[in-house]
């Protein structure tokens, strides 16, 4: 009897073993899977002061108040994140564009840059508008927000039920945001240092594994190790 009881404890000890090595695997697995996180098509928002590169915005356009002198842009893509956001392709050159304008008191010169993206970002059945790029000056009142300078520089804008910018003078008509195959998430061009997501988010925005999924594998093995333990505490 007591040989029985040995061997069905080694049994019970041998299968679980089995199921924590199977689930030692399926987090190696998982931890070494690319992620294949399809991209998003919508516009994204830039800013530049004081004659910086571009830097994408820590706020959306409705609410960020640019100063006397900034340059604001935008610029149509498709992306998987802010990482690999194309860049507007004008310069954020405030004097080229702002310069021939006198300043008024009482208000502020803010330069917008307009980038409508290429043909491989615009959806489907829509077409860019001939010009790409569009730029100007607006000559808003002091306190006015980014969203009030681009309307003066390309309107009509469109937006959702949840004050997401959808459009720029009529681009897109139609869409908000919306998700696209992965083949076609490839940015346009190349993604600046400064839109590299945070240090706490870098690894999932990379397809790394998140904390919750090791996390839950470490859960895995140590409910695998006690089942061995109390198997063998059994035989």
């Amino acid at each position: 009897m007591t040989t029985v009881k040995a061997a069905a404890g080694r049994r019970r000890a041998a299968l679980a073993a089995g199921a924590a090595a199977g689930a030692l695997l399926t987090l190696t697995s998982v931890a070494a899977a690319p992620a294949q996180a399809a991209g998003y098509r919508y516009w994204s928002f830039w800013e530049s002061s004081g004659g910086k590169p571009w830097a994408y915005a820590t706020q959306g356009p409705a609410t960020a108040r640019p100063a006397e002198g900034d340059v604001i842009g935008f610029r149509f893509a498709i992306s998987n994140g802010t990482a690999d956001t194309s860049l507007p392709s004008g310069a954020p050159d405030f004097t080229g564009i702002c310069g021939a304008v006198e300043k008024k008191d009482g208000s502020k010169r803010v330069a917008v840059v307009v980038d409508f993206g290429g043909p491989a970002d615009a959806p489907p059945g829509e077409t860019p508008p001939a010009k790409p790029v569009v730029v100007g000056c607006a000559q808003v009142r002091e306190d006015a927000t980014g969203a009030e300078a681009l309307a003066t520089v390309a309107k009509p804008l469109r937006y959702d039920g949840a004050a997401m910018l959808c459009g720029i003078a009529g681009y897109p008509a139609r869409g908000c945001g919306e998700q696209v195959a992965e083949d076609a998430s490839k940015p346009s061009a190349a993604p600046s240092a400064s839109s590299a997501p945070a240090a706490s988010t870098a690894g999932e925005e990379r397809g790394g594994p998140s904390f919750g999924v090791l996390a839950g594998g470490a859960a895995v093995l140590a409910l695998g190790g006690a089942a061995i333990w109390k198997a063998r505490r059994r035989g």
